[in-house]
């Protein structure tokens, strides 16, 4: 059996800007660092990051917990059998790791390839009045560079009154470029009525890409009744309900980092699975490598689409540099 030594270490960082979402809001990250270290075969390196930061979050305590009993120490098939018992975002750090030691980046990219590179993320536009402005600056910057890629824009809904967003919505449509492509998050905080008034507004918009978790994961009829009319995307409901990842044939957004061993859905981009977008849990530089390596699988694919990376959302700095072992060094 491989015998291999896990080294954790924890970090924290502050949002540049408030992230706000029909669940309240997020100003701060919390997690940890993974170095795995099998004699002979190298490092490999992973992030645990539960979504929510206060230390007292049970999904925090409970990564903590599993962290002080898995040990310094561990043989392969042990911490491979241990796997689905953990933390979800435990399991994720390991799962990452243990494919760095096993090579898989090095097999998509062909000989003497590293991580791929992820392709142009679409834009987070934060919630409320804040949404027109910054949507704004991104055509502003974009014109500026040139001729590119159609943009992408994502903006966070029910999470600032239903009357003053279907103004800024009135706004964002008469100011969108007929090239640009729209995504809605209402984080599951619409009920029926709401929903399907905003998606009478959008319906036969071509650019709409999605609705995204329009509704309480729970109200699953009522997002299929949603999906006949408008692109339905899901979210929160494939962690609810992981069965849903396979059956449900629209789009499903997909945060590696909140789900576990990243490796099924690894190989599943790899088999060309269509109608994933990869989105990320606001990671490190360690995350968001592997984060970034997926989204390029999933362009490679029949239903290539930006990935939701939210660049801008995160400060910045050696934290979230490419090269881990910088990562890890930034995390004292």
């Amino acid at each position: 059996m491989s015998r291999l030594g896990l080294q954790w270490r924890p970090f924290a960082f502050d949002l540049p800007l408030e992230m706000v979402t029909a669940h309240g809001a997020l100003a701060r990250k919390r997690g940890w660092l993974l170095r795995l270290e099998a004699a002979g075969r190298g490092l490999g390196w992973g992030e645990a990051s539960p979504l929510a930061a206060d230390p007292q979050d049970p999904g925090q305590l409970a990564c903590a917990a599993s962290i002080a009993a898995l040990g310094a120490w561990s043989e392969r098939s042990e911490l491979e059998a241990r796997l689905g018992e953990l933390p979800l975002p435990l399991a994720f750090a390991l799962g990452t790791a243990l494919a760095e030691l096993d090579g898989w980046a090095q097999m998509d990219g062909g000989p003497g390839a590293s991580w791929l590179a992820a392709p142009p993320s679409a834009r987070l536009l934060p919630a409320g009045e804040a949404m027109v402005p910054a949507m704004e600056r991104a055509l502003g910057g974009a014109a500026g560079a040139g001729p590119a890629a159609p943009l992408t824009f994502k903006w966070k809904v029910a999470a600032a009154g239903d009357g003053p967003e279907r103004l800024g919505l009135e706004v964002l449509l008469q100011r969108l470029p007929a090239t640009a492509r729209l995504r809605l998050d209402a984080n599951g905080g619409w009920d029926r009525t709401t929903a399907r008034a905003w998606a009478e507004r959008l319906a036969g918009d071509p650019r709409l890409e999605w609705l995204e978790q329009p509704l309480a994961p729970a109200d699953h009829d009522g997002l299929l009744d949603l999906a006949a009319g408008v692109p339905v995307a899901l979210d929160e409901s494939l962690r609810a309900s992981p069965a849903l990842r396979s059956s449900w044939s629209g789009w499903q957004v997909r945060r590696p980092a909140l789900e576990g061993d990243p490796r099924p859905l690894w190989a599943q981009l790899r088999a060309g699975a269509p109608h994933r977008m990869l989105s990320t849990a606001l990671e490190t530089g360690i995350g968001q490598r592997l984060v970034g390596h997926l989204a390029a699988l999933q362009a490679r694919g029949p239903t290539p689409t930006a990935p939701g990376l939210a660049p801008g959302w995160c400060p910045g700095g050696p934290l979230f540099d490419g090269d881990p072992q910088v990562v890890w060094e930034a995390a004292l």
